[in-house]
């Protein structure tokens, strides 16, 4: 039997709560970029809000209201 590939960084356990929050801080904010972009790149391709919606497992409502400064071009929204 193979062993599964080891995380690409340490994992740290939840003995360290200080750790694991940090770690925990920054899977959210990497997450939360990946989405922003991948949002933008779908509004630039046609997407409907509908669509994006569906596939986040949201509402249309709910994305349009966190993601309204890309449809807009704010400059902040389209940040890197």
């Amino acid at each position: 039997m193979t062993r599964p590939d080891p995380a690409p960084f340490p994992i740290p356990s939840a003995d360290d709560p200080e750790a694991a929050l940090a770690a925990v801080v920054a899977l959210r904010r990497l997450a939360d970029g990946l989405e922003r972009r991948v949002v933008l790149a779908a509004l630039d391709r046609g997407w409907s809000w509908s669509r994006i919606a569906q596939a986040l497992g949201v509402s249309k409502q709910a994305v349009h209201k966190r993601f309204a400064d890309l449809a807009r071009g704010d400059a902040a929204g389209r940040e890197e």
